[in-house]
């Protein structure tokens, strides 16, 4: 959708699917997304709208329709979408999910629509390019639910590094990783233990602005990474 009318980007954001969340009085199914995403975007400029699971030939109409997506964070994809086996340590499967998130991103792809994948979903936009993941990092995502930090650094060069050229502390919460990369992809930031922190089609690949950080910057301060996808998106 073009911004003629010099609107923010409608920026799309995919959600959990969660049975029997629980809040007031309530405990139903829901839809959910922690409000560090939508908060974000809008510090970045751009209007967020809440992306839950849907069947995924809707995949397409859903993108035409937005100027930025999303692929939030969450639960570990399924191994056999990459050809592996399931490690004991990975958790179960969000088939639901899993199908959507792919549909979105191969939709993004295909219409050339600003994409970042923040966890879950750059390990996801390596997986629809057909990469492999690490299923379990030892030493990593040790406490639930707290998030840890640890220093990443860009790789010169590459649109990361033009969005956030200097070693940078980002908070932190996974226990999977990259492995061999998707078509196309090529490491824009690695970790000190040499892990892949971030990847990103180059410029012109595909025509489009196509982003994934391992790490949640929905959970700090730093807005330069979603303002990229925000000023790619308008």
């Amino acid at each position: 959708m073009a911004n003629a009318t010099g609107d923010r980007p409608l920026i799309g954001v995919s959600t959990y699917l969660e049975a029997g969340a629980r809040w007031g009085v309530w405990e139903l199914d829901a839809a959910l997304l922690p409000a560090g995403y939508p908060r974000l975007v809008q510090r970045a400029g751009g209007l967020a709208a809440m992306l839950p699971p849907d069947a995924p030939e809707h995949a397409a109409s859903v993108v035409a329709r937005l100027d930025g997506l999303v692929i939030a964070g969450g639960p570990d994809v399924e191994p056999g979408r990459y050809g592996a086996e399931r490690d004991p340590r990975t958790g179960p499967p969000a088939r639901e999910r899993d199908a959507w998130e792919l549909a979105l991103v191969e939709a993004a792809l295909a219409a050339g629509v600003p994409l970042l994948g923040i966890c879950r979903g750059m390990q996801l936009l390596n997986v629809a390019l057909g990469g492999t993941l690490v299923q379990h990092l030892p030493g990593h995502a040790e406490v639930p639910g707290v998030f840890g930090r640890h220093t990443v650094k860009p790789v010169p060069g590459t649109l990361y590094a033009a969005l956030v050229p200097e070693e940078m502390s980002v908070p932190t919460f996974h226990h999977q990783a990259v492995e061999r990369l998707g078509a196309g992809l090529v490491a824009c930031a690695y970790a000190g233990d040499g892990t892949v922190e971030a990847v990103e089609l180059p410029s012109g690949v595909g025509g489009a602005w196509v982003l994934g950080v391992q790490w949640h910057p929905e959970m700090g301060e730093d807005v330069r990474v979603m303002r990229g996808l925000v000023g790619a998106a308008g």
